[in-house]
């Protein structure tokens, strides 16, 4: 779904990759393993972020209770569902028509209301989000700029965006797509290094759609802590944005 005055930013080819593992999506041991041991660090670092910018209501079980949220680049709920139990009002959109039947029958199953939708982000006419997420999903598009622009026309005054994403370093390369992606923790093809984005990159996209970057923190590897936060950026990082 595209129109006139909104570029197109799903490619067909990533829209078909990940449509094509919707049917093992909740499998923590499927083909989306790696998703679900990503998942609590992502989550831990948004629920900071969400103490941190409505620190008023950072002692409540459902901090966002009343407010509403909209993850982008859903795939089949992963994100959408622990958001929906911290109280907020959840729409998830993806490219995929799969991963939206996927999401859609996991909630309905766990008793979740949740809004899917198919289509383009920009296309879409959506709008007024308290909280605004989009994890690993911008080296997958493919105009950058309109989809962060894009991304940035959804939010609402005094809301939060949270954006994670692969860095384009040497550590990366080898470590995500070289090695992880030969040795199957992920499904072959799912990155390409060269659409990596560094974060003075995401920065320039940020502030190019009247955004502010808060300070990225790392998302690293080890044998003993497995996925982690860390200050160490070379690898993966996840970073805040506020209008300015």
């Amino acid at each position: 779904m595209s129109n006139a005055t909104s570029p197109a930013t799903i490619r067909p080819e990533e829209a078909a990759h990940f449509g094509k593992l919707a049917a093992d999506w909740w499998d923590p041991k499927g083909s989306s393993a790696m998703l679900h041991r990503l998942n609590p660090v992502r989550l831990g670092f948004i629920r900071s972020a969400i103490d941190a910018h409505w620190p008023g209501d950072s002692h409540l079980v459902r901090p966002l209770l009343g407010k509403r949220a909209l993850d982008v680049g859903c795939g089949a709920g992963l994100l959408c569902e622990p958001l929906a139990r911290l109280g907020v009002s959840v729409t998830g959109v993806d490219a995929a028509a799969e991963n939206i039947a996927a999401a859609s029958a996991h909630a309905a199953g766990g008793g979740l209301s949740i809004d899917y939708r198919h289509g383009e982000i920009g296309a879409l006419g959506l709008s007024g989000f308290d909280l605004v997420c989009s994890m690993e999903v911008i080296e997958h598009v493919a105009d950058k700029a309109a989809f962060v622009r894009a991304l940035a026309a959804t939010l609402a005054p005094g809301g939060l965006m949270v954006l994670s994403t692969p860095n384009r370093t040497t550590h990366s390369k080898w470590l995500m797509v070289e090695a992880a992606e030969r040795i199957g923790m992920v499904p072959r093809g799912t990155h390409h290094w060269d659409d990596f984005i560094t974060p003075d990159e995401l920065r320039d996209l940020l502030d190019g759609a009247g955004l502010i970057m808060g300070e990225p923190q790392g998302i690293a590897f080890s044998p003993l802590k497995g996925l982690h936060l860390s200050s160490d950026l070379a690898l993966n990082y996840i970073v805040t944005a506020t209008a300015r």
